[in-house]
């Protein structure tokens, strides 16, 4: 190879390093929670719920419930939190979710390690099912979901499991929930973060 093509070659490269850079700095992650209070977050009616705040986490028990995002318009995002489900526990990491009553509508990325239900953490509930324990219980680690159009992508504690194509589009915009699905489950959640796509 000639010195102008080489020469043209490691600019190109060095171009595509600089786009991809710059793409990278136009997310910014912002933090859905403080640490120290629910600041916004709410059941379908308006009030906390069994949610509350201990130690730095988000702490969910009791009844069945689940804990709706200030916001309802998010459309295509990168989010993640980390979480801590005890034994037999159940919970779920809910996005394009509407706020409503029962077990809302959108999608949930199941967190469960070893609850009487087979469909475990990582699982998209109702269109990928794991069933293999990716984490034990009463330990904490790191769930998220990229949402793009209809493309979702699970990732459990560093790991891509799969990328997801929701042919029917079937979830477009909307909070982002947290699930505490009975009173055998005591799910803790913190590091709560979204990074929103242009």
């Amino acid at each position: 190879m000639n010195l102008s093509l080489r020469l043209a070659s490691i600019a190109m490269v060095l171009g595509l390093i600089t786009a991809g850079s710059a793409n990278a700095e136009d997310g910014k992650w912002v933090s859905l929670f403080d640490g120290k209070t629910l600041s916004g977050w709410t059941t379908h009616d308006g009030s906390v719920g069994n949610w509350r705040v201990e130690d730095g986490a988000i702490v969910g028990s009791g009844p069945a419930s689940h804990l709706f995002s200030p916001r309802g318009d998010y459309k295509d995002f990168h989010y993640r939190a980390e979480f801590k489900i005890n034994d037999k526990g159940n919970s779920g990491m809910y996005f394009r979710t509407e706020k409503g009553p029962g077990f809302p509508k959108g999608y949930e990325a199941q967190v469960n390690s070893t609850h009487r239900d087979p469909v475990r953490t990582g699982s998209l509930y109702n269109l990928v099912l794991i069933k293999e324990q990716l984490v034990p219980p009463d330990t904490w680690f790191t769930q998220e979901v990229i949402v793009k159009g209809n493309h979702i992508t699970v990732i459990v504690n560093g790991k891509t499991l799969y990328e997801f194509v929701d042919q029917q589009n079937t979830y477009k915009t909307g909070h982002f929930a947290f699930q505490q699905h009975d009173p055998g489950s005591t799910v803790k959640i913190r590091k709560i973060e979204v990074m929103e796509s242009p």
